[in-house]
């Protein structure tokens, strides 16, 4: 009976592992092949609370994997999305300026491609009411836009990302809750920038927190970014803890679990 239970008990956690792994989702938006990957929650839920995860301008890294699979585990299920798609993936940061500047610039397609990756992570499972939408550098661009597009979603949270938005861009009413986790040092946002998003959270009556990092410049939450701050991106461990215990906290306000 001992070996019996042993087993069923070896079986269950070896199941749990199976479904907590990333998996590649094939999609498309019109005519273009995206590739997302896709993690199941490694907790059961009636609630099936989603993240949409916007990797940095590099396209999906081993950082936007490792903050899906550390998600999981928390009970959510998380699709990384594919914003390039195949033929168009950078191979450095010439490029990915170059391609993150045309997403930025056309933000209504930028949108879209949000949305398509959106509607994937539905389908995979995630409770399409019950979505937050959370995103590194360019990424953190992009959940800015997921919320002045209107999508589908209970929140956003945008880490090192940036702010600014063409003046001439009517300002609308945000009902998604907004959090900006940002870099006390960052040199890539101005002030004038900083100045203008936060007036913009006030005209669109949004719900929003903007918490500053000390010692942290860009890219304050990626191992990868060195350790160097007078490059202007770099990594922050104490930065990147809390501003990932700041993200609990808003995802057990604003999703069902």
């Amino acid at each position: 009976m001992k070996n019996l239970s042993f087993l069923l008990f070896a079986s269950i956690l070896f199941s749990n592992a199976i479904n907590a792994q990333l998996k590649a989702v094939k999609y498309t938006d019109g005519s273009q092949a995206l590739n997302g990957l896709f993690i199941k929650s490694a907790k059961k839920s009636s609630q099936n609370p989603g993240i949409l995860l916007l990797p940095a301008w590099l396209g999906i890294d081993k950082a936007s994997k490792d903050i899906a699979e550390n998600l999981s585990k928390l009970g959510y299920n998380v699709f990384i999305a594919d914003i390039y798609g195949e033929g168009n993936y950078p191979t450095n940061t010439a490029e990915a300026g170059k391609q993150a500047g045309y997403y930025k610039k056309n933000y209504e397609i930028y949108q879209k491609r949000i949305d398509a990756a959106l509607k994937e992570l539905v389908k995979s499972g995630a409770n399409a009411d019950n979505i937050v939408a959370i995103g590194y550098c360019f990424g953190g661009t992009g959940v800015l836009e997921a919320a002045r597009g209107h999508l589908n979603l209970k929140g956003v949270v945008s880490f090192h990302g940036g702010l600014g938005k063409d003046v001439s861009r009517p300002v609308q009413p945000i009902s998604t809750k907004v959090l900006v986790c940002h870099g006390a040092d960052d040199p890539f946002e101005s002030k004038e920038e900083i100045t203008a998003f936060q007036q913009e959270m006030r005209d669109s009556k949004a719900d929003w927190q903007m918490i500053y990092y000390a010692n942290a410049v860009h890219s304050f939450t990626n191992p990868e970014a060195g350790n160097d701050n007078s490059k202007g991106a770099a990594y922050n461990a104490v930065a990147a803890k809390r501003s990932f215990e700041h993200l609990q906290l808003f995802l057990n306000e604003v999703l069902k679990k």
